[in-house]
């Protein structure tokens, strides 16, 4: 099988990814904050917060297990070290006609790789504000190219994973029916302490099957959309 390469998205979803073919993890991380510590101050003092401990876990617990595969090769990719500010593209994505650096180089990055781990948490039904910026800010670099979903929360983070379905959908981006979803009542002591269940690293196992086996069938799309260049 050809090499390929997928990604972890981090902190609000954790992607691995492998190389060419490449898959990606979209974790989610939040993005540096600023601000103003007095009203005749003209600086943004910026702070960075220590990110919660199940992220770190979950993102962990997902890339052990895609490092032990031999597949694809995935990498981990957390959003922290990609701070995008709210989409400021004076054209839509679509058009691809990026103006940005910061833009730039996150459309370089997610190109290169065949397909996503997205591990995120659920915020108020949702995933979280800052993957969904990371997603909005690209079109052709997600195309044909597979996608999984590996959530936590209350209710196993369910419900921010079906968002990012939708999500992929309107980027044409395979989302993979196999998901993970860990509850913070059932597979986290005291709510902070990954313990995941025996069937959960089962959903992972089939999950990166089916992530590995569509981002090598969706090889000939993403070659000739890359050709019509």
């Amino acid at each position: 099988m050809p090499s390929q390469r997928s990604g972890l998205d981090a902190p609000q979803a954790e992607q691995p990814h492998h190389k060419r073919n490449r898959r990606t993890t979209d974790g989610t991380t939040p993005p540096q904050t600023t601000r103003r510590t007095g009203p005749d101050q003209d600086r943004h003092h910026p702070r960075q917060h220590p990110p919660p401990p199940q992220r770190q876990q979950v993102a962990g617990w997902v890339h052990d297990t895609v490092s032990r595969r031999t597949d694809a090769e995935f990498e981990l990719i957390d959003l922290r070290d990609h701070p995008l500010p709210h989409l400021d593209e004076p054209l839509g994505a679509m058009h691809g006609h990026y103006q940005h650096a910061h833009t730039r180089a996150w459309a370089t990055r997610i190109a290169s790789f065949d397909g996503f781990v997205m591990v995120t948490a659920e915020y108020n039904r949702s995933t979280s504000g800052v993957l969904k910026n990371a997603l909005d800010h690209l079109y052709a670099e997600w195309q044909n190219k597979a996608a999984g979903f590996v959530s936590y929360g209350v209710a196993g983070g369910a419900r921010a994973a079906e968002q990012l379905r939708l999500i992929c959908g309107a980027l044409h981006t395979a989302a993979m029916s196999q998901q993970v979803t860990l509850s913070l009542t059932t597979e986290f002591e005291h709510y902070t302490t990954l313990k995941p269940a025996a069937h959960s690293a089962t959903a992972l196992d089939t999950l990166l099957d089916q992530i590995v086996a569509w981002s090598t069938a969706l090889a000939p799309l993403r070659d000739a959309s890359r050709a019509a260049v």
